[in-house]
């Protein structure tokens, strides 16, 4: 397969999973009530992980960022509305988040469920498994000159420790 292939198929398989993770949350019924606390990270004391895979359709499918890159506080891709940039391009970990308190428990129940679907995922397209906090990836996507609006700062990039937490 073609690279430009690959990525093709990758993005059709997590659409897959995210339909079908769609319908889940859909069944158990949270509520977003668009406060935007999902995507502003350290004020709400949570951290948005995400996969290999995911990280690389979020390069390569979601718009460039609206905020400068932080060290981990908020999301980039949150507008000044609050609102989500890259909605389409989001992980698993965007769509399975809402703050309402009795959703909580089936929240992580269904992160389990479609976190092994994903590594089910990388398993098939070869892609090494990485589950680490969204500014991991895209310091890496930077030193690797895939961010947006980024170039390489060196010729080959920095080995960055594969923290898969």
């Amino acid at each position: 397969m073609t690279p430009n292939r690959d990525l093709a198929a990758l993005r059709e398989s997590l659409r897959v999973v995210y339909r079908d993770l769609a319908e889940d949350v859909a069944r158990a019924g949270p509520v977003c009530q668009l406060s935007g606390r999902c995507c502003r990270f350290a004020e709400y004391d949570h951290t948005l992980f995400l996969s290999g895979p995911e990280a690389e359709i979020l390069l390569a499918d979601a718009p460039p960022p609206t905020r400068s890159l932080d060290d981990g506080l908020t999301c980039p891709w949150q507008d000044a509305r609050n609102h989500c940039t890259a909605r389409e391009a989001r992980p698993l970990g965007c769509r399975v988040y809402y703050c309402e308190q009795s959703y909580q428990d089936r929240s992580h129940e269904l992160s389990e469920i479609y976190l092994a679907r994903l590594r089910s995922i990388a398993e098939t397209f070869d892609h090494p498994w990485t589950y680490a906090p969204l500014h991991w990836h895209l310091t890496r996507a930077i030193e690797e000159g895939r961010y947006p609006g980024s170039t390489p700062a060196r010729e080959e990039p920095a080995e960055l420790d594969s923290p898969n937490f």
